[in-house]
């Protein structure tokens, strides 16, 4: 029979399967995004898939990882609030840069979530001053979240329902309670920092908070063709160049001073935030005013802002009061999202501003997307634009700064910011806020407590009186006493029904008066019959009074001995046999062979017969101090001194020390002879 020998071939990959195989290789390490800044056609035409590389299809992706760090959404969590350590104000700039995405992208997911978010946290008096945000909310944090809505009403961003508060009236009741707090008795003017005196930082006057105040004022005066929001922003900048927040030769902006020094004594960090809301105010009012020193004051702020740029080329955005040491905390992670936010309207209010800003907004978003490769889904965005690779920990702040810097690339093909006369369409309130103008406390209005908490709180209160009672008890417990714990706590309840007794009794007073005289005659006596003599023996003063007359709890002792305090741990046998004082001294504290210990020695400065040449020694001549030990038995334990002899010549002192020397060597001896 034959066999027929069969071969298995091996399968071969074609060109898809190499392709699939250098995929899921390629998957296992971090891709960055790679941008092309130029890529603004067809902005708004949703399609299956965006062009790869495209700014639409990696904000999309970014603002993705962005919003699921978000969970006010979520059942159980609260609208409007990221998780902890993120502040409220961060939130509200979280919300503005999905404001800004639905306005670039026309992707719509978010929007829900967004107006949820805004109309959540306006507070009782619509005006973003909810009163559990009353222990951090300041003038800059309301502010960023009236910038936001000022952002919704310029968008025509979804309107809420007729029975809600409109976008541009949230903005107006924002500013209406600012202007309230503008503070001229203090540096001149401004706005402090915190809304509520017992908040750290209401003795400081912030740049940030002037920023938000002034840019909000501009855009409303814009938005709504008032001029007296514009003369509110004239007056803050006014202020802000008095007080030299704003450096009139460099053009820096610098963070704020304290009101205790009427603000002479600047401090100097620059945060990019800074820049950028006196440079979206500025830019404003060049547009509402078209006048030159509009336009000079936004050129001159420009210029100072080129100090956030770095790299190579000095065009990548960086944080530069803590991005090169690595210190920024995490609000400051998100700062240059604001810049890059600002800069970008900039160009639509000011468009001779264009050339200048737009390479630089590109190189940034370029340089923030090359580095989003961190995270478990390898493409988190990164703090630090000008490294190599991503470095540093993921946060929600530099996922805002990579999304507003990708999204400013698409400010050309934006219409600007609108206007009431050029389609905006939110509803104005001009008198929002009333409620809360001129509050520096929070409004609270508590409701009666019902029957049920009321009970509640009666048994928390007697179960924490009753703690207290046993632990009092626990502190006056004598171990050392010869009576046991229930005839101690005898006497203490007998005491303190005493006590009760004569307060009932309306007796209180003299009661307490009586305590104080008893136990201040305690002490008396306890000096008296433990009085110690000048050769440091306890001595038994022969004024005292029997010591039959001895308080209660205190046991009669012998005379010259002190009372032992107890280092026997609680519940020690109150057998007064155990604890017998045979083994210890007639103080009890030593062993008894402790009264045959020697002499902790002689010392004397510059050696034994030698005299002292320190600069220390006494300018009456050469002396050598031999320091000479009590006998035992004329010292207090704790209270023993040295003595020092002061002999006039070295000869002397050697004879001293000798002397020491040969009466240690002697069996038995003590101290030194004298």
């Amino acid at each position: 029979m034959r066999f027929l020998s069969t071969s298995i071939s091996e399968p071969r990959l074609g060109a898809g399967g190499i392709i699939a195989a250098l995929l899921l290789t390629l998957n296992r390490f971090s891709l960055a995004y790679q941008l092309d800044p130029n890529s603004t056609s067809e902005l708004h035409r949703e399609t299956v898939a965006e062009p790869l590389g495209s700014i639409k299809s990696i904000a999309k992706s970014i603002a993705k990882d962005m919003v699921g760090m978000y969970h006010g959404d979520e059942p159980g969590q609260t609208p409007g609030l990221l998780p902890d350590p993120y502040y409220w104000w961060y939130a509200g700039a979280f919300m503005g840069t999905l404001v800004d995405y639905w306005a670039y992208t026309g992707d719509s997911q978010y929007v829900e979530i967004t107006k949820q978010a805004l109309l959540f946290q306006v507070g009782d008096h619509d005006d973003y001053m909810p009163i559990n945000q009353t222990r951090t909310e300041g003038n800059d944090d309301q502010g960023f979240w009236g910038l936001t809505v000022m952002s919704a009403a310029e968008y025509n961003f979804p309107h809420p329902a007729e029975d809600q508060p409109q976008w541009l009236g949230l903005a107006q009741a924002v500013f209406n309670t600012q202007a309230a707090r503008w503070d001229t008795e203090h540096c001149n003017g401004g706005l402090r920092w915190q809304i509520f005196q017992w908040n750290r930082g209401y003795d400081y006057k912030n740049t940030i908070s002037q920023a938000c105040f002034f840019a909000l004022g501009a855009r409303l005066a814009l938005f709504t063709g008032n001029s007296s929001y514009a003369d509110w922003a004239d007056r803050t900048w006014d202020w802000m160049e008095a007080v030299e927040f704003i450096d009139p030769k460099s053009w820096y902006v610098y963070d704020g001073a304290h009101i205790g020094n009427n603000c002479t004594k600047l401090v100097p960090y620059q945060f990019s935030y800074n820049a950028g809301g006196m440079i979206l105010g500025a830019a404003a009012m060049y547009n509402f005013t078209e006048s030159q020193v509009w336009k000079d004051r936004l050129d001159n702020l420009l210029v100072g802002a080129k100090v956030f740029f770095s790299g190579p080329e000095k065009n990548i955005m960086t944080e530069v009061a803590c991005e090169p040491v690595k210190l920024c905390n995490l609000d400051q992670k998100s700062f240059k999202a604001y810049l890059s936010r600002w800069l970008a309207v900039t160009t639509q209010w000011a468009p001779h501003t264009r050339d200048t800003i737009m390479p630089l907004l590109r190189a940034s978003a370029v340089a923030a997307t090359d580095k989003c490769t961190g995270g478990d889904n390898n493409r988190m965005c990164s703090l630090y634009w000008t490294k190599d690779k991503f470095e540093g920990e993921v946060s929600i702040g530099q996922q805002m700064a990579a999304l507003e810097v990708t999204l400013a690339c698409m400010i050309q093909d934006r219409p600007a910011p609108l206007t009431k006369d050029t389609g905006g369409t939110s509803k104005a309130n001009p008198g929002g806020g009333a409620e809360d103008v001129g509050r520096t406390t929070p409004d609270l209005d508590y409701k009666p407590l019902p029957a049920g908490d009321k009970a509640g709180a009666a048994i928390i209160t007697i179960l924490i009186l009753a703690g207290l009672l046993a632990g009092m008890f626990w502190i006056f417990f004598d171990e050392t006493s010869d009576s046991g714990p229930i005839d101690q706590f005898r006497s203490f309840g007998s005491s303190a029904a005493a006590v009760v007794a004569a307060l009932a009794a309306g007796g209180g007073a003299a009661a307490v008066l009586g305590h104080k005289k008893d136990k201040r005659d305690t002490n008396e006596k306890n000096a008296a019959v433990f009085a110690t003599s000048s050769n440091g023996s306890s001595q038994e003063n022969t004024n005292s009074p029997d010591t039959n007359d001895a308080p209660a709890g205190v046991t009669n002792q012998s005379q010259g001995q002190h009372r032992r305090v107890s280092s026997m741990p609680l519940g020690w046998p109150q057998n007064p046999a155990m604890r017998g004082s045979t083994l210890y001294d007639s103080d009890g504290i030593y062993p008894a062979s402790a009264s045959a210990r020697q002499s902790r020695g002689d010392w004397a400065v510059g050696g034994i017969g030698e005299s002292s040449s320190a600069a220390g020694s006494s300018a009456g001549g050469n002396r050598s101090y031999t320091q000479q030990e009590n006998a035992t038995g004329d010292t207090t334990p704790g209270t023993e001194e040295p003595g020092l002899s002061h002999d006039t010549n070295s000869k002397s002192a050697a004879h001293n020390a000798e002397v020491g020397v040969s009466q240690r060597e002697a069996p038995g001896a003590i101290g030194v002879a004298q």
